[in-house]
């Protein structure tokens, strides 16, 4: 089975890109060992959006990591089958969010979406040339660490922690 684990966001606005940010940090913190039968691959998808398909489907079951808007607080965390997205969420906090939702109901349309989940969480704020993620951002990723790292350990991964980096470092270093 082959895992993808897909950042999505403008890395250039604060925490619009802190599905980037958290999917590289992700991979930076972990030693990650596989079964046998499985491999993870972590990758930078930008707002690539559209692009990324070809890539996506070469995949059986993709988590991605994103900013999500809707009747939620800043820094809630979100994690759903893409088939089952709560009624008060939605794609419309910005452009690559919008064409990111489209990507998927298009691939799903012509059925070549594997198996995919949304880590998602509630941006605070969104400003230009920013590396700096909000507070409640960055509250939020312990929580989408503890879920994205259960869930790799529940198909069989065995992740040891090897640096204590913090996200906001991470950030600020990454570009």
């Amino acid at each position: 089975m082959k895992i993808l684990v897909l950042g999505i966001g403008n890395v250039l606005l604060a925490d619009e890109g802190v599905g980037v940010f958290f999917v590289k940090w992700f991979e930076n913190i972990y030693q990650i060992t596989p079964p046998k039968d499985k491999s993870v691959d972590f990758v930078d998808g930008g707002t690539l959006c559209m692009q990324l398909t070809p890539l996506i489907v070469s995949y059986d079951k993709v988590f991605l990591v994103d900013c999500i808007d809707g009747d939620a607080e800043c820094g809630d965390v979100f994690f759903f089958d893409y088939h089952q997205m709560p009624k008060n969420l939605n794609y419309q906090g910005s452009a690559h969010e919008v064409e990111t939702f489209a990507m998927l109901n298009f691939m799903d349309m012509i059925n070549d979406l594997p198996q995919t989940h949304i880590l998602a969480i509630k941006p605070n704020r969104i400003e230009p040339m920013s590396f700096t993620l909000s507070d409640e951002v960055i509250n939020g990723a312990k929580t989408m660490q503890k879920v994205l790292k259960k869930e790799l350990e529940s198909l069989g991964f065995i992740l040891e922690q090897k640096s204590s980096i913090s996200l906001q470092e991470f950030a600020k270093n990454y570009i």
